[in-house]
């Protein structure tokens, strides 16, 4: 497994990932998967906006992607990063999405980030909790039933982690 910076090309990959996820699972609270040009368009979006994406890839092609971008466009977040961490269906449990996290930390902290937040679709989402919580993320709070996918009510778990020198000096 090698972990680079995401290009166009990755794009279908990538969103075949996400599409998996959209239908089957609840860490993204999207119903409906989008196209592989929309997730080009977001790429494209969230990249000239300066967003971090990672994928880690091998002989099989990209096994999952992350990416970090800036938490809300007002000036006084612009140290502060949300992390978005995927990974294909049959590499799951196998390290990738800890080495992709791993990765965005040190790529977001060198960025100048001193912030990064989880935003993780479903309080049972046990799996993205143990990684955020395993590369330092502590629970910074909860939106209960904010959600509503597969028939039931979904929390949000908001999860954070300072980067660098963190909040103990001034950018």
């Amino acid at each position: 497994m090698r972990i680079r910076p995401a290009a166009l090309p990755d794009i279908p990959e990538i969103q075949a990932i996400y599409a998996h996820h959209v239908l089957t699972g609840t860490g993204t609270f999207e119903e409906v998967p989008p196209s592989v040009e929309e997730m080009a368009a977001r790429f494209a979006t969230l990249t000239d906006a300066g967003a971090i994406w990672r994928v880690a890839a091998d002989a099989t092609g990209v096994l999952g992607y992350a990416y970090a971008a800036r938490y809300h466009t007002r000036s006084a977040y612009r140290f502060t990063a949300e992390d978005s961490v995927y990974v294909r269906d049959d590499q799951r449990g196998r390290g990738v999405g800890r080495a992709l996290l791993a990765e965005l930390i040190a790529a977001a902290t060198a960025a100048g980030f001193r912030q990064m937040l989880a935003v993780i679709g479903d309080s049972a989402n046990v799996g993205s909790i143990a990684l955020h919580r395993g590369a330092g993320f502590t629970e910074a709070g909860r939106y209960r039933s904010v959600g509503y996918k597969f028939g039931r009510w979904r929390d949000v778990v908001l999860m954070q982690r300072a980067l660098g020198a963190g909040d103990t000096t001034p950018p």
